[in-house]
């Protein structure tokens, strides 16, 4: 099953993200690491969003990565959510439909 977790970035995030940018990737890759993250990246030009893409069973694992996120506890990410999402085609579509 996939989650999408949905950043807004503020509008400031480009000015401010270096320096929360090395303990946010080293979260992210944790997350990799666990089997949780497939994917994640900043949307837009310029950028103004992200994307990250859990392959789990329940939204609680992208929930906590928001909350520890030194991106969101830092407020370059003014808004999050976290969404299911049903994916049916594709070689890592949790419901395939032909």
């Amino acid at each position: 099953m996939h989650h999408l977790l949905c950043y807004d970035y503020s509008d400031d995030y480009l000015e401010r993200r270096e320096q929360f940018r090395a303990e946010h990737l080293k979260l992210a890759w944790a997350a990799v690491e666990r089997g949780e993250l497939l994917l994640a990246g900043a949307v837009g030009e310029p950028v103004d969003s992200a994307i990250l893409v859990f392959t789990i069973e329940t939204p609680a694992a992208a929930e906590a990565f928001a909350k520890a996120d030194p991106y969101v506890l830092n407020g370059l990410v003014k808004h999050w959510a976290v969404r299911k999402w049903h994916t049916v085609v594709g070689e890592l579509a949790s419901n395939p439909i032909r």
